[in-house]
């Protein structure tokens, strides 16, 4: 299995939008390198939901539920979004700046390329994230 991290902005699609919907097509990456980790997820994989601008925290966890095909809501170019079901909230939010002084998290992708909106996730990030978060 391996570990993801997706970002979004709450005012655009908030994880709480997302329980309530009970899952969504994870549309709209336009960026190669992120298209590229979209393709590589696979089933039952797990992934961290970040609440990015507005919050800047880890605050749930889902795992993939379909793996990439075409995404509809592209008008051109050849771009691939995933299935998405939330799992659970993480009891206290895991902020940036908890992120950034924690030195077991000193390589983790989201300080190293911050404007990346799916990123993978190394098994000991994604648990000591998991910890942090009280889970």
């Amino acid at each position: 299995m391996n570990h993801w991290l997706v970002k979004q902005e709450p005012t655009a699609y908030s994880w709480e939008q997302f329980v309530k919907d009970g899952g969504t097509s994870w549309t709209g990456v336009r960026n190669f390198q992120a298209r590229n980790h979209l393709r590589t997820m696979k089933r039952g994989d797990e992934v961290l939901f970040y609440h990015s601008v507005n919050g800047k925290a880890v605050v749930g966890i889902s795992k993939v539920v379909r793996e990439a095909y075409p995404d509809t809501t592209a008008d051109e170019g050849d771009w691939s979004c995933v299935d998405l079901k939330p799992m659970k909230a993480l009891a206290s939010p895991v902020t940036l700046e908890v992120i950034k002084s924690d030195p077991a998290l000193a390589e983790i992708g989201l300080l190293r390329q911050s404007r990346l909106s799916v990123m993978p996730l190394k098994a000991a990030e994604f648990e000591r994230i998991i910890k942090l978060g009280g889970g």
